[in-house]
């Protein structure tokens, strides 16, 4: 497995891509509302994206037809908008995106209260994006990616919540999708040591039931398997000297 040590020249790219994604983020979670379908969400999306001088990294990848994945309550990941599919008061909403910023990417995700919503749903949230932190307090050189997977797993089910299982983290650079795979669960191996250069998206998929998942009809929706909500949290980080640098924050 070969896992690219990226330059200060490419870290600098990927940092500016960071910074785009993060504004991006920022600027669709005020303007999520109730009465909105999900496709508005891709298109200002996908214009925000545009607006910065980037390409959305999603867009047409693997085939997948849209800028931002928007997935709702029981939806884990890679919801597919639709102009029919509207977003309502106490919905709970993921959006995923991605940016490619001169050849390079960044990939977070946030999970978003559509209204008021149930003190269940809130915590969910909050905890999926605590293990999130609670993992990369062990993304330093020197250390291996299981303890960031451990600790992801330990927090979430301390919790009672279900980690997802059939989705995990990456590497990330001039390919959305690089090595290493990262799991959001413990591995009877300690993974690959971590080394200052190296880029990762960690992305814990937080089940309010059990971790099991299926695939929707489209081959791209996946939604829990007991019909439970599901949240997600994610940023692009960089493996330093010292404590890790989150790039889309």
């Amino acid at each position: 497995m070969s896992v690219t040590i990226k330059s200060a020249r490419e870290i600098e790219l990927m940092r500016q891509a960071g910074k785009i994604l993060a504004s991006v983020h920022e600027e669709l979670g005020k303007a999520l509302c109730p009465g909105m379908s999900t496709m508005d969400i891709d298109r200002l999306g996908e214009k925000l994206i545009r607006s910065h001088g980037c390409i959305p990294s999603f867009k047409n990848y693997n085939g997948y037809p849209a800028s931002i994945c928007v997935s709702v309550n029981d939806e884990v990941v890679h919801g597919i908008p639709s102009k029919h599919r509207i977003i309502r008061e106490g919905d709970i909403v993921s959006l995923d995106a991605g940016v490619i910023y001169h050849g390079y990417h960044s990939d977070a995700a946030r999970t978003h209260a559509i209204g008021k919503i149930t003190p269940e749903a809130e915590k969910l949230i909050q905890v999926t994006r605590e293990s999130f932190f609670e993992g990369i307090k062990f993304a330093k050189a020197g250390n291996h990616l299981n303890d960031i997977s451990s600790a992801i797993q330990a927090y979430a089910e301390s919790f009672g919540y279900g980690v997802v299982r059939d989705l995990v983290g990456h590497g990330i650079g001039d390919h959305l999708h690089e090595e290493p795979e990262i799991p959001n669960f413990a591995q009877k191996r300690k993974g690959i040591r971590l080394m200052p250069g190296m880029t990762l998206a960690i992305e814990p998929m937080i089940n309010a039931g059990r971790p099991d998942v299926v695939w929707m009809d489209d081959d791209w929706t996946v939604v829990t398997d007991d019909g439970s909500l599901s949240a997600h949290y994610e940023n692009t980080i960089l493996i330093t000297e010292g404590e890790p640098e989150i790039l889309s924050l």
